[in-house]
């Protein structure tokens, strides 16, 4: 294909060479709009590449790495040489045909952010050009070696970033700054419960709370390792919240009065114990549900404490892309600064997503999963 750079494969910077940790294994909608792009590919007779895709949805044996027709850009995109995308749960939720924001019509692609080189551009595109370090959260068509992006969601890596750290902060460091900013409306002083403290959105917002000025933040985390990984992140306390009656721990380090904000991401049972962790006027921001349980809430019981349910749904941000780009250049600068670190947990080749679908759907990691579509190649 005219204007494509193949670089070799294996030749990525390290992904530990900043600010990164790891371990061995109020906007008015403009209307209707769509979130990001369920799938952008546009064949290109003769290409193939590398995939990963699920024909059917299932447990992680679903999950087939396969030939695929290598896409070529539109107008208004560019042709990206993907060296690293992020494995977030919301994947996991795909895969089983959970209940889920948007369609994944079959076969399906995830991977919904992504870091590597502009192998072409649309003949419309003009503010990227050819050879060009990118990142985009893109929401799906990460898993496969090449994917088109709209010219509009592409953002130049900063230098010294490596594809892996990009991959490993995108989705979850975007999300997680928005929650607390824009979603929760965070102010100076206040309590902040986190759940899945450990994990990749988790370990952003215990940060990134402090970072705005939370005047306590509380982690919630499964294991006694990873309450320790959320201390050291700088969470102020930590509950186990698979313990029964985990909201009196919460009750019992802000001196009764429950926390202002609770980030839920497991949902099922476990909304209902937030609940009662919650301050009065305080407000609950529903991020996800990664028990895949239905959590059943009578908005009655909100009445007298004056609590305040807020869903969250990063996609719907696709319709603000200043926003999107302003807020992970922040992160960026965060994170080079030193004021806040990466946690990536797991670096995989994409033939092994089934296994990164494992080693997160059995609550094995902490900290970020990443798969590189060109290491095994």
């Amino acid at each position: 294909m005219p204007g494509k750079a193949h670089s070799p494969a294996g030749s990525f910077p390290d992904p530990c060479s900043i600010g990164c940790c790891t371990s061995s294994s109020g906007l008015r909608s403009p209307g209707p709009t769509r979130a990001f792009p369920t799938q952008i590919i546009t064949e290109h007779e003769g290409n193939s590449m590398k995939a990963v895709r699920f024909h059917a949805t299932g447990d992680a044996s679903v999950l087939t790495y396969e030939d695929a027709p290598e896409p070529t850009p539109q107008d208004h995109e560019v042709l990206v040489r993907v060296e690293a995308t992020g494995v977030n749960f919301a994947d996991i939720m795909r895969r089983r045909g959970d209940d889920y924001p948007e369609a994944s019509p079959l076969p399906f692609t995830l991977g919904a952010e992504i870091a590597g080189t502009i192998t072409a551009v649309g003949k419309a595109v003009t503010s990227l050009h050819v050879g060009m370090p990118v990142l985009a959260v893109v929401g799906a068509g990460g898993y496969a070696q090449y994917l088109c992006v709209p010219e509009a969601i592409v953002v130049p890596l900063p230098e010294g970033v490596a594809p892996v750290q990009a991959a490993a902060m995108m989705a979850n460091g975007l999300t997680a700054a928005l929650v607390l900013r824009n979603a929760a409306r965070l102010a100076p002083g206040e309590t902040v419960l986190i759940e899945a403290a450990a994990g990749g959105l988790g370990s952003f917002a215990v940060q990134l709370a402090k970072v705005y000025g939370a005047g306590k933040v509380i982690a919630a985390a499964s294991t006694p390792e990873k309450r320790a990984i959320a201390e050291r992140l700088g969470a102020d306390a930590t509950v186990d919240y698979t313990a029964p009656g985990w909201a009196e721990q919460v009750r019992a380090l802000t001196d009764g009065k429950g926390v202002d904000i609770v980030v839920e991401t497991a949902g099922g049972d476990n909304v209902a114990e937030a609940f009662r962790a919650l301050a009065p006027f305080g407000r609950m921001i529903f991020v996800g549900q990664s028990s895949g349980k239905t959590s059943l809430i009578d908005p009655w019981d909100l009445i007298v404490p004056n609590h305040t349910l807020t869903s969250f749904y990063v996609g719907a941000y696709a319709a603000f892309p200043d926003v999107i780009q302003s807020t992970l250049t922040e992160i960026f600068g965060l994170i080079v600064s030193g004021r806040i670190a990466l946690q990536v947990n797991t670096v995989l080749p994409l033939s092994q997503a089934a296994e990164a679908h494992r080693l997160l759907e059995g609550r094995q990691t902490a900290g970020k999963v990443v798969l590189q579509p060109w290491v095994d190649v």
